[in-house]
């Protein structure tokens, strides 16, 4: 009998060797450690009491080539899929970049809307503004940090972001149970935003709260933020649900050089020269806000020592030193923290010392990451659930979740390259010497790097995205040719066109901020401020001339104002073979 711990190649070596089986049953017990082969065996692949070397080999040589065939096949769909995930991840993390350089300045310089109009629909205002205020006074006169205890016997969940995904936090209760006082939760943050259900999302953990305060605790993450809200969703989808005053009221401005932000947590940060309305006991230094910022924004990564987020453009990036360094000043032993989607939806780091969960499957698209949450309980290991919400891809094998992933992120990253187009064409020609039209691709990867700053694998990626000729050098115009904004104004040049496209989410939330009567129309003059703005504060170069000119030519009606939605609706980028490509993953 062949021991277990011999390898199906070792089995190859033997040559003309002629072994045979006497007893079936030791050949049975031999292959129940391979599944291919036990199969082969239980499908009658071998006959009689005895079997031939001969006939084995070619079942395992060919089990081999499957074997090594289909390992090679999931590993290069789940490299495509890992590069579609980086090109979603590498585009938020640039937005997120502006956003947070923007939020102070632009509170600043203008007045901020007045109050949210709210439209009673799923849940009455009258309740909603009841669980507000009651959620407000408990969290008020609660500690910025709670200590809970654990035992062998009482577990608690620990669930990460959920950016609005209610489906999501169904399921997690549903599998988990209701939070009660022998099932305690941890949110750690970023309920709101992206997803549809943000505000159906706070209303249960807040009432959950209210029932059980000292059994569900919510952490603030970077996205309980109001200039977060104006830009990702929460306060857009207020504005639909509810019609009336928010007690969640934005920054005003006062005199003085300190003021402080009252988000809907309960959390006091501080800007200079803005307020909330009401009394606080307690103001943030500088300092301090920094600290805040480090704490909400900040990631780990494998490289030693503390350094800045430079992808994100706030916090900074902690090596497992640092992780170490904290963990043994404080006499703690593992930090669990969210913030960042990851594809299983959770990750083990510095270690086994830190642990990303992130609750919010389908983050970037149906079938692109899993959800997870944690339980863990005193003296015993942190237990992983995992899971996905999805009507359309459970069905659907891997190939074809991957091709339609890939397909949405390379849909994006094309929209970013339209949106640069004047810049990377100048790139380009700078390194174009010959003016041929064609880079090598260590020039393009470089100028496409230099322009756009995603840190993504240009060379992995060039294939999607531009043809070469036989030599390897690159068209780089070809980049361009099957996607272009669309003009609603033909004699307006193409640079305002992809610099209104690109920063058309900064110049809706500078929109919402000057619209204090939500209106949905914005007057001539107001436009004109909203622009210069908007210049002083991202260096644009473009004559005010050229936006005066379409401005004058989106007042469709000469009434003198302008219905900003629209003006940014009229700038949209169009994909000229989205039904070709349709097509071709039907095909596929």
């Amino acid at each position: 009998m062949f021991p277990r711990i011999i390898k199906l190649r070792s089995l190859l070596s033997f040559g003309k060797v002629i072994v045979v089986f006497k007893h079936l049953s030791l050949f049975e017990d031999w292959t129940s450690g391979f599944p291919l082969i036990s199969l082969l065996f239980k499908k009658n692949a071998f006959q009689g009491q005895g079997c031939c070397i001969v006939r084995l080999l070619a079942a395992l040589k060919a089990a081999l080539v499957i074997q090594n065939w289909y390992r090679g096949y999931r590993a290069r769909l789940k490299t495509r899929q890992r590069y579609a995930l980086t090109i979603f991840q590498s585009i938020e993390y640039a937005d997120e970049q502006g956003q947070l350089q923007a939020a102070i300045t632009l509170i600043n310089a203008t007045n901020g809307p007045k109050s949210l109009q709210w439209q009673a629909k799923i849940l009455h205002a009258y309740y909603v503004l009841e669980v507000l205020f009651e959620t407000k006074k408990v969290l008020q006169q609660m500690p910025n940090f709670t200590h809970t205890n654990t035992s062998p016997s009482k577990e608690i969940t620990i669930c990460g972001d959920l950016h609005g995904k209610l489906d999501d936090l169904f399921l997690i209760f549903y599998k988990n149970g209701l939070p009660s006082v022998t099932n305690p939760y941890v949110f750690n943050g970023d309920f709101v935003d992206r997803g549809k259900n943000s505000m159906e999302i706070l209303m249960i953990l807040f009432v959950s709260f209210l029932v059980y305060p000292n059994d569900l605790h919510l952490n603030r993450g970077n996205h309980e933020d109001f200039m977060m809200n104006m830009r990702y969703g929460f306060t857009k989808e207020i504005l639909h649900k509810y019609k009336m005053r928010s007690v969640l009221m934005p920054p005003i401005p006062m005199d003085g050089d300190r003021a402080e932000k009252k988000n809907k947590l309960g959390t006091t940060t501080v800007a200079q020269g803005i307020r909330t309305s009401g009394s606080f006991s307690e103001q943030l230094t500088k300092q301090e806000w920094e600290q805040v910022i480090d704490i909400l924004w900040s990631d780990p990564r494998g490289k030693r020592g503390c350094y800045p987020n430079t992808n994100r453009g706030g916090g900074c990036y902690f090596g497992p030193d640092i992780t170490s360094k904290i963990l043994n000043k404080y006499q703690l032993k593992i930090l669990v923290r969210s913030h960042e989607c990851k594809p299983e939806g959770y990750e083990i780091c510095h270690d086994g010392k830190v642990i990303t969960v992130f609750s919010a499957s389908n983050y970037y698209e149906e079938g692109s990451n899993r959800g997870a949450y944690i339980r863990m309980s005193s003296g015993t290991t942190p237990r992983f659930f995992q899971y996905q919400i999805t009507k359309a891809t459970c069905l659907r094998p891997l190939y074809q979740r991957v091709n339609a992933i890939e397909s949405s992120a390379i849909r994006m990253l094309k929209e970013r390259m339209i949106s640069r187009k004047t810049d990377l064409i100048r790139a380009f020609q700078l390194q174009d010497r010959n003016k041929s039209g064609k880079l090598s691709m260590g020039q393009w990867a470089f100028s496409m790097e230099n322009v756009l700053g995603l840190n993504l694998p240009w060379r992995s990626l060039s294939s999607h995205l531009v043809t070469t000729d036989k030599d390897g050098n690159i068209d780089y115009m070809s980049g361009f040719q099957d996607v272009h904004i669309q003009k609603p104004v033909k004699e307006v040049q193409s640079t305002l066109i992809e610099t209104v496209y690109r920063y058309r989410s900064d110049l809706q939330i500078i929109f919402n901020i000057i619209d204090s009567d939500h209106s949905g129309l914005i007057s001539m003059e107001e436009f004109r401020s909203m622009w210069k703005l908007f210049k002083s504060h991202y260096s644009v170069h473009i004559d005010d001339s050229q936006f005066d000119e379409l401005a004058e030519r989106m007042d469709l009606n000469k009434d003198g104002s302008i219905d900003f939605n629209e003006f940014l609706k009229a700038f949209y980028v169009v994909h000229k073979f989205d039904q070709l490509t349709k097509s071709d993953t039907k095909l596929s």
